[in-house]
């Protein structure tokens, strides 16, 4: 064990020697006494321990505490003196001191510095854990940010397939049977094409529709007419009351932003129209004080804690990870029996804006 002992009595020093080789295996102490030659040991070598008078002349461990490199994790400080009182002593403590024992019980001096190792130790495994749990916690938003925009180009590709390869085709049918239609004379073969043609138009509004849910280019009229679309489909297909509130229409955003704001609507729609046992839904969107804010209210039967929490719960897992990609977070506020508000709340500021640039390169 390396110490390093900041201490001009001579005396005080052997007799902190000798209590450390009575109870230590193997010991290694320098001796300092000035400040200059103690900020130029510990910014040279390396220490498991510091050990420290309180007062010495023209300074005290507390300026040698603060002449401790920065660059560097400190080893343990210990203040070992007769002459600080009990309330300096806690007031260094919570500068950072790691302990205080003083002079006359030099006995106890191995277990005060055992006891201090042990803290720093325990400190640094947390740093450490915590450091790697941020590293992770770094992978995973890289990785859900990837992974969302994976989604969203194979939806794009599917719908263009769909729009060239399906559309193409189902718009030739679509015109080969109005030939038919005009040539043939036989009541029932045109009972027949016009039954084909319905489900034929039934078909060409289904792929429409799909190719809407996956890529919607209706957010090229901007985010208000996108939403609104979703919250006039929604109440035309379950007949929930559906209202919808901005403070203007012409709101101006980033295309990820509009993406993950309309993709946060249609999940949050879609799960009410599985699970809220709902009749009335308001939807808010607003971009006051430069912050964009979409809220999404039902007065359903709300979620539980259990429901929250499940592992499966991936659709609002990502939708909170989402909103991450775009500077933003999403808040789920639910009480059982007294709906459920899913707010979206993204920052509009200038170098918000940037990032988005960049993103959508």
């Amino acid at each position: 064990m390396k110490i390093l002992h900041l201490e001009d009595s001579v005396l005080d020093h052997q007799l902190v020697c000798r209590a450390l080789r009575k109870d230590s295996v193997s010991i290694e102490v320098d001796r300092v006494e000035s400040i200059e030659e103690f900020t130029r040991l510990t910014r040279e070598a390396s220490y498991d321990i510091i050990l420290a008078d309180y007062r010495l002349p023209g300074f005290t461990a507390l300026d040698a505490w603060a002449a401790l490199p920065t660059d560097r994790p400190s080893p343990p400080f210990i203040l070992l003196s007769g002459t600080i009182g009990e309330s300096a002593a806690v007031a260094a403590i919570h500068l950072g001191i790691s302990d205080y024992l003083h002079k006359d019980e030099l006995h106890r001096l191995d277990r005060v510095i055992r006891r201090a190792l042990e803290v720093r130790q325990a400190v640094h495994a947390k740093e450490q854990a915590d450091a790697e749990l941020a590293a992770s916690e770094r992978r995973l938003a890289g990785f859900a940010e990837h992974l969302q925009s994976a989604i969203e180009q194979e939806r794009a590709s599917i719908a263009r397939e769909i729009h060239d390869d399906i559309g193409g085709s189902l718009a030739a049918a679509k015109l080969d049977l109005a030939w038919l239609s005009r040539h043939a004379t036989d009541t029932a073969v045109q009972n027949h094409i016009q039954a084909a043609t319905d489900m034929l138009q039934h078909a060409i509004g289904a792929s429409q529709r799909i190719m809407m849910n996956l890529r919607p280019s209706i957010l090229d009229q901007g985010l208000f007419a996108a939403v609104q679309w979703l919250a006039t489909g929604f109440e035309r297909r379950t007949g929930i009351s559906t209202r919808l509130n901005t403070n203007h229409e012409s709101l101006s955003l980033g295309k990820p932003i509009e993406l993950t704001a309309y993709r946060t609507a249609q999940e949050a729609l879609t799960n009410i129209s599985k699970y809220a046992c709902c009749s009335k839904v308001q939807i808010e969107l607003s971009d006051a004080e430069g912050v964009l804010t979409l809220e999404i209210s039902d007065n359903g039967k709300g979620i539980s804690t259990v429901e929250m929490q499940k592992p499966s719960a991936y659709g609002l897992k990502g939708l909170q990870e989402r909103a991450k990609t775009v500077g933003g977070w999403l808040d789920i506020s639910t009480r059982e029996g007294h709906g459920t508000s899913i707010i979206l709340s993204v920052p509009l500021t200038p170098a918000g804006h940037f990032v988005e640039e960049e993103h959508d390169q």
